[in-house]
């Protein structure tokens, strides 16, 4: 067997495979003889045909079949071998292969057309200037993340009378009927028709108003299923009034700025004032926010990177012949559409290939925990939660770690993270503070250009 490479030019290659009758004629001499051994044909013992009759009834495909796997495996172990960087899968090769004859050659040649990685030298010098984007955490926003922990942190309390967004509990007795609903809860609020909801104002502990349920929910089946506790198709038989006692009124009170709020909030004693409480909203928000100024500048990078490589040559004539062979739903048309984007991921790979390498840059099972946990930390943040327990937040970690796909993506998070360190190192910073409405502008104005 001789195998060859012949360079087209930088980036694509032809491999010919050319193989004798004495690289195959064992391999099929032998899967005849397997097949031979456990076929049974009428008028014969098993193991018994005639070696003419089992090579004319399974020669041609035994040898195609013996010839392909051959060829398959000298074609990967040459690519291995030799080192070769491939992109894609190589393909039969459209201007070298000639037609073969399994019913008559015995010695055969097989050319195969490889797509090679260009050669990446593109990376940052100091000569290379990009903006950081810090985001300006404004008292504004300072002011509304106080207001929503007021309200998050606060209680129902027991009121005299009836306003329109407090929660009303009480009996509810059909007066022609015969439902009754002891623990009844109703809010104003959700009363759609205004005189109804109207009886309630200023209805004190007590006092039995009646009202007609049906119009109060302006007929919503749903809502007065649930209410009534019947099924749905009853609803239009209750169409009368109801005697709705009260029993307690409560109020929702958000929670006063103090101590008791600060200690919920964070770690008891590590805020005991506004302006302390201030200061650990910012101190949070920067928190939160830098990573969003770190992804900004990744994206920036990202894009710089892919400009230094916009003159590599890369075998584009191949690499769509094999988009298109390797999925059946892409058309000629789809990959004329797809390909820019493509290529430019391809770039990027390779440039982020070339720096990992250099620097040496890798991914430990420490470095997933501790992006699992920051994640998780920024979670709870988000939401509010800033006090959770060790247990609880130690188990929400290790169920994020369970996942097979977000332990992948913790640790791209964890590689991209480390490549920004490398960035900021790398090129000038230019440093440029905006607000969150700015912020979120550049990505407009990104997904335009």
């Amino acid at each position: 067997m001789n195998i060859t490479l012949q360079n087209t030019d930088p980036v694509n290659a032809t491999i010919t495979i050319a193989v004798s009758k004495e690289d195959y004629q064992t391999k099929v001499e032998k899967a005849l003889n397997d097949i031979r051994k456990n076929i049974v044909i009428d008028g014969f013992r098993k193991g018994n045909a005639p070696k003419s009759r089992i090579q004319s009834m399974y020669g041609k495909s035994v040898l195609v079949d013996e010839i392909n796997t051959l060829v398959s495996e000298k074609l990967y172990e040459y690519i291995q071998e030799n080192n070769l960087e491939v992109l894609g899968e190589p393909l039969p090769s459209q201007k070298e292969q000639a037609p073969l004859d399994f019913d008559n050659q015995q010695d055969f040649e097989f050319s195969f057309d490889l797509a090679l990685a260009p050669k990446m030298d593109v990376q940052f010098t100091k000569a290379d200037k990009l903006p950081y984007y810090t985001i300006i955490i404004s008292d504004d926003m300072v002011e509304k993340q106080i207001e929503s922990d007021k309200t998050n942190y606060g209680k129902h309390i027991p009121v005299d009378s009836v306003e329109v967004k407090d929660i009303v509990n009480g009996t509810l007795v059909e007066q022609d009927g015969n439902i009754t609903n002891d623990s009844a809860v109703l809010m104003p609020a959700y009363i759609k028709n205004e005189t109804e909801q109207a009886k309630f104002i200023g209805a004190k502990v007590g006092d039995g108003i009646t009202f007609n349920l049906y119009t109060a929910y302006e007929g919503n089946e749903v809502e007065l299923a649930s209410f009534l506790k019947i099924k749905k198709e009853d609803v239009n038989a209750h169409q009368g009034d109801f005697t709705f006692t009260i029993n307690e009124i409560t109020r929702y009170k958000e929670a006063e700025l103090g101590q008791e709020l600060y200690d919920i909030l964070y770690e008891p004693g590590t805020v005991t004032s506004e302006d302390d409480l201030k200061a650990k909203i910012k101190e949070t928000y920067a928190k939160q926010l830098a990573p969003e100024s770190d992804y900004k500048f990744f994206i920036d990078a990202k894009k710089a990177l892919e400009d230094k490589a916009k003159d590599i040559q890369f075998p584009d004539e191949f690499l769509k012949r094999w988009l298109i062979a390797s999925d059946s739903k892409r058309t000629p048309e789809s990959v004329e559409e797809e390909y820019p984007k493509i290529i430019a991921d391809l770039k990027f790979h390779f440039i982020k290939e070339q720096i990992i390498k250099e620097h040496d840059l890798k991914i430990t099972n420490e470095d997933v925990e501790q992006k699992a946990v920051a994640l998780a930390r920024s979670q709870f943040n988000r939401y509010g939660m800033r006090n959770v327990t060790d247990q609880l937040f130690e188990h929400y970690v290790q169920e994020m770690l369970k996942t097979e796909e977000t332990v992948r993506n913790l640790a791209n998070q964890t590689m991209e993270a480390k490549l920004i360190d490398v960035f900021k190192t790398q090129v000038t910073l230019q440093p440029q503070e905006v607000t969150l409405e700015e912020f979120e502008k550049l990505f407009e104005t990104q997904k335009q250009e």
